[in-house]
């Protein structure tokens, strides 16, 4: 019989006492378990406690623990140097080398030693958590318990049914991660999860962007992050966690999903890979760094030209964008557009092409505007195969007035519609498969990954049929399946749903 979860007597064993283990220990010692903490390499395990003992006494110098509570913390926390020491435990979590037949050896190891109830945990971030659990005489108490580095500061945890997990394993998971003041969010045993299977579109359709031609590196990162509201910019994360951990990552995902179009990687992370242009860690990847500091180009000057004349398509949002620039003293053309006229388009999903054919513009005057994100923090501006330079030049002048302006190629779907609308659409798929509920997911996604809003949540506020609108256009244009919209995204457009609205 296991001892309740809130009980003082509650005995955690972690497995690897690297950053990951010794996270997960020093919520577990601080929440009131017992921990014992056992690795493989001789002495490491009594060096992270020496560590959590400096931890607890600074967050003490931080008014965040009393003395007393740093002194009980670090005393709950003891060391064994076999696997024998896990007895007492009530959860046994491994978070060791991410190798399918080591983790295997070392559950089946752990089970001739604990209790018949004890569970067995997992923190794999790529691994199955059912196939782990094969090689086990009772696979119905291993599940997956993955947390995100570093684990006190990062309050979110997956807690993953494998095949043949039993319920029980995961409520005990459950209530032990909300006990150590973690959000639990539930999944299915797959690739992925959920975190990492819904952030997956982020950087794959940015560098799709790239090998368009599109947009340059930082042209891409600055809408992301100053008109969607991203952190950082999607290369900006490829070089901190490094190539040689995100490109295997990205091919490992896609042939677990069975060549998936929706996860295809480029070819462009290969080759910086095998140039070892990695990232931070080799001082070069997508940007160079400097004495570890970021070096990018000077900003583009904003040209010293203004159009005579503008007009801008009927459309809610060209009567935004009429309206904002009125307000700066812009007259804005009505009617048809004079011969001498900037013209300006906001297709969604389209390209500038597309939209300045079917409104019989001249594509030469002719320019288009994302303005699905507002007109405040960016503005994309995207020119067609014929758009004169003046034309270019004179658009980029006019909305510098409004806020900063990148000017990209012809694409459908601008920048910032390709990747949220994708990341919106990886999403419903994940809730459309029931992974993972929609609360889930979106706890998960911000939590996990620090998105400005959860991906289902965020698409209620896009619109849920210009979400559609966006990613129908896209996948017309390129006839690309990795655009195809999800069952779960158009069901919900076309009965006027929310995203995050589950079927009885």
């Amino acid at each position: 019989m296991l001892t309740p979860v809130d009980s003082q007597d509650f005995c955690v064993g972690i497995v690897g006492a690297g950053m990951m283990g010794r996270g997960i220990a020093q919520i577990a010692a601080q929440s009131g378990c017992r921990v014992v903490l056992m690795d493989s390499v001789p002495g490491a395990a009594t060096k992270a406690v020496q560590i959590l003992d400096d931890t607890f006494h600074k967050l003490t110098a931080k008014g965040k623990l009393t003395a007393e509570q740093a002194q009980a913390a670090v005393a709950r926390v003891s060391v064994v140097d076999d696997v024998d020491g896990f007895a007492p435990a009530q959860v046994v979590i491994e978070a060791i080398i991410e190798n399918l037949e080591v983790k295997k050896d070392l559950l089946r190891r752990l089970e001739t030693v604990v209790c018949p109830d004890c569970i067995l945990a997992t923190n794999t971030s790529s691994l199955s958590v059912t196939a782990i659990a094969s090689s086990c005489q009772r696979p119905e108490r291993v599940a997956g318990f993955h947390f995100f580095n570093p684990v006190p500061l990062m309050k979110v945890v997956e807690v993953i049914d494998g095949v043949l997990t039993a319920p029980q394993a995961v409520e005990i998971l459950d209530a032990l991660a909300r006990r150590m003041g973690h959000r639990p969010v539930r999944a299915k045993d797959t690739p992925g999860f959920i975190v990492n299977h819904a952030g997956r579109g982020f950087g794959t359709e940015a560098l799709r962007i790239l090998s368009e031609s599109v947009a340059g590196i930082e042209q891409i990162d600055m809408v992301l992050k100053k008109a969607a509201g991203f952190r950082m910019g999607p290369f900006e994360l490829l070089d901190l966690t490094g190539l040689d951990v995100s490109h295997p990552v990205m091919e490992s995902i896609y042939h677990q999903f069975y060549q998936e179009p929706r996860f295809r990687p480029s070819p462009l992370t290969g080759l910086h890979n095998a140039a070892g242009l990695l990232g931070r860690k080799s001082g070069r990847g997508f940007y160079r760094y400097q004495d570890g500091v970021m070096v990018t180009a000077d900003p583009v000057a904003v040209p010293d030209v203004l159009p005579t004349s503008v007009w801008v398509e009927s459309s809610a949002a060209g009567s935004e964008i009429a309206a904002r620039l009125a307000a700066i003293g812009i007259k804005v053309e009505g009617g048809l557009p004079s011969a001498q006229a900037l013209c300006v388009v906001t297709p969604l999903g389209q390209e500038c092409t597309q939209a300045a054919v079917a409104q019989g513009l001249d594509p030469r005057r002719t320019v288009a505007v994302d303005a699905l994100f507002g007109l405040d923090g960016c503005i994309s501006v995207m020119t067609n195969p014929a758009t004169s330079a003046e034309c270019r030049d004179q658009a980029h002048g006019l909305f510098a007035k409004l806020a900063p302006v990148v000017v990209i190629k012809d694409s459908p779907g601008f920048i910032a519609q390709r990747v949220v609308c994708g990341l919106i659409n990886i999403a419903c798929e994940i809730a459309q498969a029931g992974i993972a509920t929609p609360q889930d997911i979106d706890d998960a996604v911000t939590l996990g990954l620090g998105y400005p809003h959860g991906p289902l949540a965020w698409g209620d506020r896009l619109g849920t049929t210009r979400v559609l609108d966006v990613l129908t256009a896209i996948h017309a244009a390129t006839l690309d399946p990795r655009y195809r919209p999800s069952p779960w995204l158009r069901r919900r457009a076309q009965l006027g749903l929310s995203l995050t609205t589950n079927e009885i």
